[in-house]
């Protein structure tokens, strides 16, 4: 119990610090109180640009307890651009308010709760979802209906369900960013590959055909309707099934540069290299990658020889998948709980973040790292929040702003931050030093 108040204490801390500090480490920052936990955050399309703001959407999932339907939901997001927030507004947040930034667009009621949400790259109104079930579920943001919140409403109906897995298939999943293909693993340790174009020929079919006796069926928690299940959405069959985990998959990624080749990570602590072109076995399997379960891996979209894994023994891995089995290259060791999430910044091949049960996501850039001086890499510490970091996403288009969530315990909700750092932080110090000057007298002021 002394370990337990200790460790709250010191968020407390580090949180009431991190706040005084909001005005001189942030361009931009919103936060957002959650009525219920979420389990995963994606941005959506940009769907209007204006002389101060953005306005972009956003997908979240919303774990309810039951009296209400589960829901994915997609809001209007408004992004303040660079250097238009004034310090004295980024500092003022409530920590049980609503941003007036994030409205919400749309609700699907989701059969199940919403365990991973991915966007398709080239068309990101098409998004998969996970829940506890063997299926991975396809949606079209702009067509599906909008919903109401309440038991008396019918669950949204699926575009497309995808099956294959034997078990259910929880948070591992992907989509390609060069083919309409996803990827997902699971309980059954598969990994498992579709074609959403293959819908095309499986809708000639009888539906009731592309199920086996445990998969076509959505497993509802409490307060989801079996009944309302979407039985006229059509069913696709898996391209391919990779088998080579011992345990449990936890999350898979494709490479950005081929459809055929992707990666998966499981609770066996191995990483394994699949390609297509080679069959169903693997091409490189790393035993022991880390010395715990694997819960995230990432491929970089620009130097696509290196792979990052994140694991419940606190650490965050970079592998070069040219050399997989000689170990990693780089071990980052800034959290002190289990890492959740890994993702490379989609603007510089050298940035990730990572965000784990501590509470914090660090951000890295791996070529700051000196052995010789034993410096981590580690640039930046995001403390907003006060309980575990379940997700985060890097803006694409507008690639320093940062959505991230985290799993209120103590109020039962979560809380959705959004935000950019101050761009003195990560610009050349030459150019910092130039800002600086020429904002001299407003900054001695």
């Amino acid at each position: 119990m002394k370990d337990t108040e200790t460790t709250e204490e010191e968020r407390e801390r580090r949180y009431t610090q991190w706040k005084s500090l909001v005005p001189v480490l942030y361009d931009w920052l919103a936060n957002h109180s959650l009525l219920w936990p979420c389990q995963s955050c994606r941005w959506g399309p940009v769907i209007e640009q204006a002389t101060y703001k953005t306005r972009q959407r956003l997908y979240l999932s919303e774990r309810t307890d039951g009296t209400v339907p589960n829901t994915l939901v997609i809001a209007n997001c408004e992004i303040v651009k660079p250097r238009v927030a004034a310090a004295e507004h980024i500092s003022q947040f409530n920590e049980e308010s609503r941003s007036p930034f994030i409205k919400k667009f749309k609700t699907i009621l989701h059969p199940g709760e919403v365990n991973r949400i991915r966007e398709l790259p080239h068309n990101s109104n098409i998004v998969a979802t996970h829940t506890d079930s063997p299926d991975v579920l396809v949606w079209d943001i702009e067509s599906q209906p909008n919903r109401q919140a309440n038991l008396a409403s019918p669950i949204s109906r699926p575009d497309l369900i995808l099956t294959g897995h034997k078990d259910n298939a929880e948070y591992a999943l992907a989509m390609c960013p060069t083919e309409p293909f996803v990827l997902s693993g699971g309980k059954d340790r598969s990994v498992i590959l579709w074609s959403i174009h293959d819908h095309i020929s499986t809708l000639a079919g009888d539906p009731k055909s592309a199920k086996s006796s445990k998969t076509g069926s959505i497993k509802t928690s409490k307060g989801d309707r079996s009944d309302d299940m979407p039985s006229s959405s059509p069913y696709v069959q898996a391209r391919g099934t990779f088998q080579g985990h011992e345990d449990t998959v936890e999350d898979v990624q494709f490479c950005p540069s081929s459809a055929q080749e992707f990666c998966s990570v499981g609770d066996d602590s191995c990483l394994i290299l699949w390609d297509t072109r080679s069959g169903s076995t693997p091409v490189i399997k790393v035993e022991r990658a880390h010395n715990a379960d694997i819960h995230c891996v990432d491929w970089n979209p620009v130097d696509v020889d290196l792979i990052l894994t994140g694991s419940a023994d606190k650490t965050v891995r970079m592998f070069d998948r040219r050399n997989l089995t000689s170990g990693p290259i780089n071990i980052f060791a800034g959290h002190s709980e289990a890492v959740n999430c890994v993702q490379w910044s989609p603007d510089r091949s050298s940035v990730f973040g990572s965000a784990a049960e501590d509470g914090i996501l660090n951000i890295w850039d791996y070529k700051q790292v000196d052995k010789q001086d034993k410096s981590t890499g580690l640039f930046f510490q995001h403390a907003g929040h006060r309980d575990k970091v379940v997700d985060f996403h890097f803006n694409s288009s507008d690639p320093w702003t940062i959505v991230s969530v985290s799993d209120d315990t103590d109020t039962g909700g979560g809380t959705l931050q959004i935000w950019r750092m101050l761009d003195l932080l990560y610009k050349p110090e030459e150019d910092a030093l130039a800002d600086l000057e020429k904002f001299k007298s407003q900054l001695l002021s």
